[in-house]
């Protein structure tokens, strides 16, 4: 359970006057302590802005710089482990190790009861595809149906994202990207090139006084200028010393509008663009998301905090390897 405490004096209001009074005043107090207690976490000093969102110390950065290195560093060691004939349940084994091996928490290992130390999408899945499962099957009779491969192995023209997020004191570090499995065509080249450029049209709007809804816009007016859709059923989040906080960051938006970005805030942008239509649904595991209409989807994250000057992007690849080409 986090400790948390209150930063500011206590205010008394004045003196009821009647019994009826004495109960309001009492609650109204108690629900006023209640709520200041929330205000400050004890392990950072940090605040909350009425919108919810928290708002970090700037000595708060190193930490999630830290457990972002470590999660992008994971990502840039599985690289030579996606090829045709691989499994994702291999790829899991690995990133588990090496979280293992360095120490440090898998944020997903018995999130909601998820058992695995990475999400691994492949193809039409969305996000939040299992490692170790049987790949969905693009093509069916019907898109209602779910049908899957014999097993979980790629095959040439294989095209999948890998989303870790690990625990390095206390802090969370969040990224995903894309990875090809042997050769693809120059659509499935563009889409992952869009969807990876979309981040960094996200990423270029965070700057204090600009708006969540600003980012979502850049992103959206980027993807569809290019004849692609942007999911909209799934979005990214505020994180720290948790997994999952407010705000909601949605990948589509008009300016102007939302929360307004203060420097302090830590939160992922991990846009997911689909080659067809951005509706999606989710298989019976009720885990793993699709696109409604079985076409390609790719997604690419970073985990970033708001500086006074702009963005500082927590998970940069060491290797310089984000991008898969």
């Amino acid at each position: 359970m986090t400790a948390l405490k209150s930063d500011a004096p206590f205010r008394y209001w004045p003196r009821p006057r009647d019994i009826l009074g004495l109960v309001d005043w009492i609650r109204t107090a108690y629900m006023h302590r209640e709520k200041r207690k929330m205000l400050v976490d004890d392990r950072t000093k940090s605040r909350l802005t009425r919108d919810g969102i928290r708002i970090f110390e700037t000595s708060d950065f190193a930490g999630m710089h830290a457990a972002g290195a470590l999660a992008a560093r994971i990502l840039d060691e599985i690289a030579p482990l996606v090829v045709p004939g691989a499994t994702t349940g291999q790829i899991d084994a690995a990133i588990t190790a090496k979280v293992d091996e360095a120490g440090a928490t898998s944020a997903t290992i018995g999130y909601k009861g998820y058992q695995h130390a990475s999400c691994i999408s492949v193809n039409h899945v969305v996000c939040h595809g299992i490692p170790g499962a049987p790949i969905p099957k693009m093509r069916t009779l019907s898109n209602s149906l779910e049908k899957r491969r014999v097993d979980d192995r790629l095959k040439n023209g294989d095209i999948l994202n890998v989303d870790v997020t690990v625990i390095v004191d206390g802090w969370y570090g969040d990224t995903s990207r894309m990875y090809i499995a042997g050769d693809i065509d120059r659509r499935t080249k563009n889409l992952i090139q869009v969807t990876h450029d979309a981040l960094f049209k996200g990423i270029e709007a965070v700057k204090p006084g600009n708006t969540f809804g600003a980012i979502g816009h850049a992103i959206q007016s980027f993807v569809e200028a290019n004849r692609m859709s942007v999911v909209r059923d799934f979005c990214g989040h505020g994180l720290g010393r948790v997994f999952h906080a407010p705000p909601n960051v949605l990948h589509y938006g008009k300016p102007k509008t939302g929360a307004i970005l203060e420097p302090g805030m830590f939160f992922t942008i991990e846009p997911m663009v689909n080659l067809g239509e951005a509706e999606t649904r989710v298989l019976a595991d009720d885990w793993t998301a699709v696109t409604r209409d079985r076409s390609l989807s790719a997604q690419f994250e970073h985990s970033v905090g708001v500086t006074e000057a702009g963005c500082d992007i927590f998970t940069l690849s060491p290797a310089g390897k984000f991008h898969p080409t």
